[in-house]
């Protein structure tokens, strides 16, 4: 994350946001401001960290169902000549 990127996310999701929605619910306490000011700093936060993680490289253009036929290769990949057992160091199927 940087700078400015830190800056203006405080400025709009824990200054400007929370009292615009401390204005229209009509909360009176100075506490329900903080709280409100905590939760959508918060919010914010972790939604940049996972955008930030979406968008590597290897996550990007992928949709749902791509990473779900993904992991079902893996696992089939996993599983061929192996006949569902568990692979040991020397490669064969024992079962467990």
């Amino acid at each position: 994350m940087t700078g400015p990127r830190l800056v203006t996310g405080l400025i709009t999701m824990g200054v400007v946001g929370p009292l615009v929605l401390f204005y229209l619910l009509g909360l009176q306490d100075f506490s329900d401001l903080v709280v409100l000011s905590a939760t959508c700093f918060s919010l914010w936060g972790l939604a940049d960290l996972v955008g930030s993680i979406l968008s590597r490289p290897r996550l990007e253009n992928r949709s749902p169902g791509d990473a779900l036929k993904s992991i079902e290769n893996l696992q089939k990949r996993a599983n061929d000549g192996n006949e569902g057992g568990i692979v040991t160091d020397d490669g064969s199927g024992d079962q467990a």
